[in-house]
């Protein structure tokens, strides 16, 4: 079962200003700025030489791991510490807002909560978050009806507790939990470090004691075939997963079986047990292909058996719908063969490796991006975008009769929950908005009802009514057409003067939704604008917004971002003077590159773990993640590639410039994009600043690229980020 956040603890985004309003903060002699040791280090391809002063700054695998550090570990703990204290004393006069944020913030959170039960195999599973404690504890019941037990009932029983597991930790993350087919085992996956690298253990349920099984170093999920035999992912050494092993349980694990050896670098895998119960599916994928390969639960020593060989561009999930009423077992296919926006085909189970044989259950439309279906005895559910907002449709199966779910926010995003479950005609779905809180809902799929199960409650004051959500588009450069979502406090005068603080990412063909976040109230509640751009390399608009916003065309992320800032600055969303932006990981490097392109744009900004480094990083494939990203940015191996990426890559573009106030963080255990990355960053953006604006930069120590863990520490960057902003605004209180 995945653990999909039941209770996300929204961490986005904004601000009443105030007149009067005291200056920013601005950077002062008596604070000096760490400057690190320059180390000269050049690098060449195609001819062309650049010169890193701060690549001594990365640190190897075996020095990060090192018992005693050498001197050039010291040397870059050294300079991340005293970096931080400088961001402290530069941020000293916002030190009391931070605090006041942080509980601000956190006074929203009801401490006490439950989840909406979901049912398995023949049992209810629901999270509890107590007073205080960052982290859930998991609780099942044996189903013993319809309607799950009321909340105190001894039916309930401990499975996991979260607080506990992560005691004595700086950092804890529970990346899987994954029961056993007769339910008295429960394997869970654990990261004390923020490296996404999990121990798996088991635990058996009647005794609460953990076996002596221990898989270390696993990449977190598993997949058991029967009560005995479990199959799990490692990763190699650029921490790329590449490996399945059989583990049996009561045998060393040092003497488990590879049974999938994933070779090509471009590619990574994973295992998971199927919808039906009926096969162990391995999938192996690519940014723009994917093969699966599948095993018979009842045969976990066998071999498995290839879906469909893999081709080049050729994208797909298959899922298994097993034998029922007379009707033989088939296999779904989300595919996108001869499909831009994919389509939905089926297939008899022998028939797997001839595309001839499938038939097509949904068409490709042009206009329509078709992203999951969930497959039912009866009914399809079917999740699909139109002009950038999610949709969900019902099929049912005996006759083609459909019905769609209504929504009506004018920015908002619907989404299938957790579904274990094939034999039922009830469907769960998650909807959100910027002005609606997580809410969790029944669908009746004969009667076309839904039934609100639970919204997210924020504690105090709060109202929808009080906000405004709207969506407007932005004309681009080059004619196209960018949707941006808006929310704001009513009273906040759209008349030119209020700070604005626009959001994207616009990578991978990951659409960035408008969800609701309870943090993000203390900046509307002081006069923000919050936005967000869905710019191309996202997939809000289809796949073509993804293809358009890659590769040879990824300049039009940047374009479209800016065009956007300068769209709302027109239509009066935004004081032109009090433009903010912000991004993180991939949108970190957004961020960079358009305060390259366009310093004088931006008032501040920050970037969250900014993948700043392009030409650098993808031209080293011992780096984690990197081999598998050349479909993405291109492979700079090649001069084409390499000279696209090094127009736009953030740290070789730094020039003299009046750079906004920056904010840069990053976390040293960051295995998605390294710390010295923002690092040599924030040293190069200074000494080419002129500006009297501070760059700073804050590394988490103990935590990667997800920031802080637990519900409540993660709210403390969320309060440094917007006391940073505030006092950008100049706004009070």
């Amino acid at each position: 079962m995945s653990l999909k956040a039941l209770f996300p603890v929204a961490l986005g985004l904004l601000a009443h200003a105030c007149t009067n309003a005291p200056q920013p903060m601005t950077t002062t002699e008596s604070l000096a700025a760490p400057v690190a040791a320059k180390r000269p280090h050049t690098i060449t391809a195609h001819g062309h030489s650049r010169l890193d002063e701060y690549h001594w700054m990365r640190l190897t695998e075996e020095q990060r791991n090192a018992a005693e550090p050498d001197s050039i570990t010291k040397a870059v703990i050294d300079h991340l510490n005293a970096e931080n204290a400088y961001t402290e004393a530069v941020l000293a006069p916002v030190k009391q807002r931070r605090e006041d944020l942080f509980r601000e913030m956190k006074s929203r959170i009801k401490e006490e909560d439950l989840s909406v039960p979901y049912r398995e195999n023949g049992y209810w599973y629901q999270q509890r978050f107590d007073a205080g404690k960052e982290y859930p504890v998991h609780l099942r019941a044996k189903s013993t009806g319809a309607r799950w037990p009321e909340e105190g009932d001894p039916a309930w029983s401990v499975l996991l507790d979260e607080n506990a597991l992560a005691e004595g930790a700086a950092y804890f993350d529970l990346g899987d939990f994954e029961m056993s087919p007769g339910n008295g085992l429960v394997a869970y996956s654990t990261d004390r470090v923020g490296r996404r690298l999990y121990d798996i253990r088991f635990r058996d349920l009647a005794t609460g004691n953990d076996l002596p099984d221990v898989i270390t170093s696993t990449a977190g999920g598993c997949a058991f075939a029967d009560d005995r035999t479990v199959f799990y992912t490692r990763k190699d050494r650029t921490l790329r997963s590449a490996y399945i092993y059989r583990h049996v349980l009561g045998t060393d694990p040092a003497q488990d079986v590879l049974v999938f050896e994933e070779k090509d670098a471009a590619y990574s895998c994973d295992v998971y047990r199927s919808r039906s119960e009926r096969f162990v599916m391995i999938m192996s994928g690519s940014t723009l292909s994917s093969e699966h390969r599948y095993l018979s639960v009842e045969q976990p020593m066998g071999e498995f058996t290839v879906f469909l060989p893999r081709e080049e561009e050729h994208e797909h999930s298959v899922m298994h719908v097993p034998m029922a009423e007379g009707r033989p077992g088939k296999w779904y296919i989300l595919t996108n063969w001869d499909a831009q926006n994919f389509r939905l085909m089926e297939c008899a189970e022998g028939q797997t490796q001839d595309k001839r044989k499938w038939k097509e259950t949904i068409a490709h439309r042009p206009d329509v991006l078709l992203e999951d279906v969930e497959t039912f005895r009866d009914h399809l559910a079917i999740t699909e975008r139109r002009e950038g907002l999610t949709h969900i449709r019902v099929r049912r199966l005996s006759d083609g009769q459909e019905h769609e779910i209504a929504f009506n926010d004018p920015a908002y995003v619907a989404y299938s929950g957790t579904n274990p479950e094939w034999d039922t005609d009830r469907l769960r779905y998650g909807y959100t908005s910027l002005t609606t809180p997580a809410s969790v809902y029944e669908h009746d799929l004969n009667a076309n009802q839904s039934e609100l199960l639970k919204q997210q409650e924020v504690v105090g004051t709060f109202s929808s009514a009080d906000y405004v959500s709207e969506r407007i588009w932005a004309p681009a450069r080059d004619g196209a057409r960018v949707p941006v979502s808006i929310v704001y406090r009513k009273g906040t005068p759209i008349d030119g003067t209020a700070p604005l603080l626009l959001y994207g990412y616009g990578s991978y063909g990951n659409s960035i939704d408008p969800t609701f976040s309870s943090a993000r109230l203390s900046l509307l509640d002081r006069g923000f604008v919050f936005a967000i751009a869905h710019i191309r390399g996202g997939e809000e608009l289809g796949r073509a917004w993804y293809d358009n916003g890659k590769m040879e065309h990824k300049l039009n992320t940047f374009t479209d971002f800016i065009d956007c800032a300068d769209h709302l600055d027109r239509m009066k969303y935004a004081d032109p003077n009090r433009l903010f932006c912000l991004g993180g990981s991939a949108g970190g490097l957004l961020v960079g590159a358009v305060v390259n392109m366009r310093p004088d744009r931006w008032k501040a900004v920050c970037a969250e773990v900014p993948f700043v480094d392009v030409v650098t990083t993808m031209l080293d494939e011992s780096i984690p993640l990197t081999t598998g990203e050349f479909d993405e940015w291109g492979d700079p191996k090649e001069k084409e590639a390499y000279d696209r990426m090094l127009s736009y890559s953030p740290y070789d573009n730094v020039k003299d410039a009046n750079y906004p106030a920056m904010l840069v963080t990053t976390g040293f255990h960051d295995s998605q994009v390294q710390y010295w990355e923002p690092a040599k960053w924030v040293q190069r953006l200074r000494e080419h600043q002129i500006a009297d604006a501070p760059i700073l930069l804050f590394t988490n120590m103990e935590a990667g690229h997800g920031g802080a863990s637990g519900r409540f520490e993660a709210l403390k960057e969320i309060a440094l980020i917007y006391a940073f902003f505030l006092e950008q605004a100049g706004v009070k209180g």
